[in-house]
């Protein structure tokens, strides 16, 4: 699918494209037509214009905001112009989208309560938060290696789990995914230094979609005390265009009343630091489509500005292409689950296909695919994979 209404001349996301003709390049789209911007006569800077032909996003994200912003208006006035759109457009299924940044980091948090009390009960029997939760936003760090672009299959993951009283060994059996956003970085930060929430914005090149696939047996057998490793290290796919926060500001709202005060660090002046996008998940099987999720970004107890002031408050650095995610995005009805854990309370109960066949987890051949909307022509497209059966041990 195309969902050429995310990209009218509202959005101007940014892309990492190629064709059978042109190399791989910055690009951005408007309806079903791609643009090079290399081949659109844009009045910028030569140091802006010198990053239109790098085969990663990493170099025009630290452009300056002002200068991003002039880009962005100046691809507008070009755009606007229907001659310049036929000359330069190419439809979007001639072109083979990549990963738009190389990633340098990877965290992945933990920002919404709802998905904490979920997951808990589904593991646990029992819906506590944990201690941190609501002082700060809980993470991990992740691989950055096996970040992948929307559209590439998944390995199903071999790893150690429980069997009953026993210790397997072999493909995992509860392949999950995890609806969720990520904010890519643009200005980095300097080592020991910290960044405040409050010029966060400053340091956030724009949002992709994020889905972090999960190995619920690996995972669980492993996290006890350090956290995940392999159960999520398999792979993480990220949606091809990142929207940038100029094209989201017109759909910025307030996130939830704080349930409790937070430290000095962490309190933003901005009341309206989250933003009004719908993100819907679905599972794909045999040609059909069940959609298995409804969920809201602003549902989220934490914001992508805190998630920076977060990561740097101990003076660690965040650099250009780094990977701040949100973590799993639910809510509290029994469509709003943004995982397979929460939707089969920990693989105990079977939910049906719009084909009729069950499931617990995801089989081989199973896809996913998680669609994120703003409005107004401010969208995401998708981010979209396949589960592929295990390769030989």
């Amino acid at each position: 699918m195309s969902y050429p209404e995310h990209f009218s001349l509202n959005n101007i996301p940014y892309g990492i494209a190629s064709t059978q003709d042109h190399p791989a390049a910055v690009a951005t789209r408007l309806y079903n037509l791609v643009f090079f911007l290399s081949d659109l006569s844009l009045d910028s800077p030569d140091d802006v214009k010198s990053t239109f032909t790098q085969t990663t996003l990493n170099a025009l994200s630290t452009v300056n905001k002002g200068e991003l912003g002039k880009l962005r208006v100046a691809i507008q006035r070009v755009l606007g112009d229907e001659k310049n759109v036929s000359k330069h457009g190419v439809p979007v299924q001639e072109v083979t989208m990549h990963l738009p940044i190389e990633v340098k980091g990877f965290t992945d948090f933990s920002c919404s309560t709802q998905h904490l009390l979920n997951a808990g009960e589904a593991v646990m029997g029992v819906r506590n938060l944990p201690p941190a939760s609501l002082h700060f936003p809980i993470g991990y760090t992740g691989r950055s290696s096996s970040i992948v672009v929307s559209g590439t299959p998944i390995t199903r993951p071999f790893g150690q789990y429980c069997d009953g009283e026993e210790i397997g060994l072999g493909p995992s059996r509860a392949v999950d995914y995890e609806l969720e956003m990520g904010a890519i970085i643009g200005n980095p930060s300097t080592f020991g230094d910290r960044v405040s929430v409050n010029d966060a914005d400053e340091h956030i090149f724009g949002l992709v979609i994020v889905n972090d696939w999960s190995a619920r047996d690996i995972q669980g057998f492993e996290m006890p005390p350090l956290g995940p490793l392999n159960g999520k290290s398999f792979g993480t796919s990220i949606s091809p265009w990142v929207v940038t926060l100029e094209a989201l500001e017109p759909f910025a709202t307030e996130p939830p009343a704080k349930q409790i005060p937070v430290t000095e660090y962490l309190r933003d002046e901005k009341a309206k630091s989250s933003y009004n996008i719908s993100l819907k998940a679905e599972v794909l099987s045999e040609g059909s489509a069940t959609a298995v999720c409804r969920a809201k970004l602003q549902w989220m107890y934490w914001t992508f500005r805190e998630l920076v002031a977060q990561q740097t408050v101990n003076g660690c650095n965040i650099n250009v292409g780094d990977l701040l995610a949100t973590g799993t995005i639910s809510g509290a009805g029994e469509d709003e689950h943004g995982c397979l854990l929460e939707m089969s309370k920990g693989g105990k109960v079977e939910w049906e296909l719009s084909t009729g066949k069950k499931r617990r987890y995801l089989e081989d051949d199973d896809g996913v695919r998680l669609t994120a909307y703003a409005g107004d022509g401010v969208g995401f497209g998708e981010c979209t994979g396949f589960i592929s059966a295990a390769r030989p041990f």
